[in-house]
This record gives C-alpha cells, structure tokens and sequence, in this order.
C-alpha cells in the first residue's frame, strides 16, 4: 500500500509541474488539427477515386 501511495503522490507533484496551455491555445491547436485532418482526408479521397479509375480503364 506504500508503494502505490508514493506513486500517488510522486504523479500529484509531477501533475503540478506541468505547463497547461491556454484556452486560446487549446482552440487554435484543436482547429489546426481539424483543418489538417479534413486536408489530408480529401487527399486520400482523391487519391484512393484516382487509383480505382486507373485500375478500372487498366482491368476494364
């Protein structure tokens, strides 16, 4: 049980170091993160459609 009290405890101060980000940060991380999401998304969607067309003109 000491054991997983200092565990406890050693994360509890750990917790305290760490540097959180900012509301404004927060929502500008999440939106870069959507918009890059979407953007490689739509590549993967055209690349994926332009393969298919290849491969069906190629097989016929």
């Amino acid at each position: 049980m000491d054991k997983i009290k200092a565990y406890l405890e050693d994360v509890a101060k750990e917790m305290r170091k760490v540097s959180w980000p900012t509301q404004q940060e927060l929502i500008a991380n999440t939106a870069i993160t959507l918009v890059a999401t979407v953007i490689i998304s739509l590549f993967i969607f055209g690349a994926d459609r332009l393969i298919s067309i290849v491969l069906e003109v190629v097989y016929g």
